[in-house]
């Protein structure tokens, strides 16, 4: 299968989307850990407070092969460093300590690190989506987007937190 290319990394000027109105809104996503401002935030927030970015994506599904989708929504990066991590920015080697724990609503968890997403890195335009092929996001709960993935595993739906923080390392106690 055919790797798809980078999605765009620029800001498109995305009309707002009103929440569906069907069952109630799934409780604010919590991104809590080693922060100094951890946050709680519906797809409405999301969505208001960052720029939104567009990532056309193919991805393989375990059970439904492949699946494509287009995803709109806001940069991990940005919502992440609004809740300010407890490293020193000017340190390199102490951002790349940090790892990132996504969970959603559904028990499906993955892990990320902060040098996959960040700007010295990665630089991977991994997405908080609040729509997908159009259809806002809202009752559902956002969805993280790996537009890099082949696999589909890390698209973690209904997302119900994210975790910063760095863990022992290896023969150090926890």
């Amino acid at each position: 299968m055919r790797r798809p290319g980078p999605p765009s990394r620029t800001t498109t000027a995305v009309r707002p989307t009103p929440a569906d109105t069907g069952a109630p809104a799934p409780r604010p996503l919590e991104i809590r850990g080693q922060l100094r401002r951890p946050l709680a935030l519906t797809v409405a927030q999301l969505r208001e407070r960052w720029p939104r970015h567009r990532a056309e994506v193919v991805f393989d599904c375990a059970t439904n092969g492949p699946q494509r989708h287009t995803f709109e929504g806001v940069l991990l990066r940005d919502v992440l460093d609004a809740a300010g991590p407890a490293f020193d920015a000017s340190r390199r080697k102490d951002r790349s300590r940090y790892l990132l724990a996504v969970s959603g609503g559904d028990g499906h968890h993955a892990v990320l690190s902060w040098a996959e997403i960040d700007a010295d890195f990665g630089d991977a335009p991994v997405l908080l989506a609040t729509a997908m092929d159009g259809r806002p996001l809202d009752t559902a709960g956002s969805q993280l987007v790996v537009p890099s993935d082949r696999c589909g595993a890390r698209y973690i739906s209904a997302i119900t937190g994210i975790w910063v923080g760095t863990c022992a390392p290896p023969g150090q106690p926890k």
